[in-house]
């Protein structure tokens, strides 16, 4: 098992950034598929980005392509995702996620949550 711990949400206007981090402890972080799921009010859990353990094959949702960049730092044991250019309808809770298969992560099955941060886009 890995502990996940997210930071950075927050209230932005439509247009601007934030960048969300997330910390993980346990198992050899390296090892493992991470993404970013959000859900917002009413809705269903999705996948926005994920990213292998070498951090060399990344998936992203489509409505946030060319907006949002998935990374991370082995060495630091942490998890990266960058949003630009931010909507309101990216207002959501943002989960950060772990899985050991590239598989399982495309389909939302992560093994390890973390509790959420929360991203509010203002219009």
């Amino acid at each position: 098992q890995v502990q996940l711990v997210e930071s950075g949400g927050g209230l932005v206007q439509a247009g601007g950034s934030l960048r969300l981090s997330c910390t993980a402890s346990g198992r050899s972080f390296s090892n493992y598929v991470m993404g970013w799921s959000r859900q917002a009010p009413g809705k269903e859990r999705e996948t926005v980005a994920a990213i292998n353990g070498r951090g060399v094959i990344t998936y992203y949702k489509d409505s946030v392509k060319g907006r949002f960049t998935i990374a991370r730092d082995n060495a630091k044991n942490t998890l990266y995702l960058q949003m630009n250019s931010l909507k309101p309808e990216d207002t959501a809770v943002y989960y950060c996620a772990a899985t050991d298969s590239w598989g399982t992560a495309r389909l939302g099955n992560f093994g390890s949550w973390g509790l959420g941060t929360q991203v509010t886009v203002s219009s």
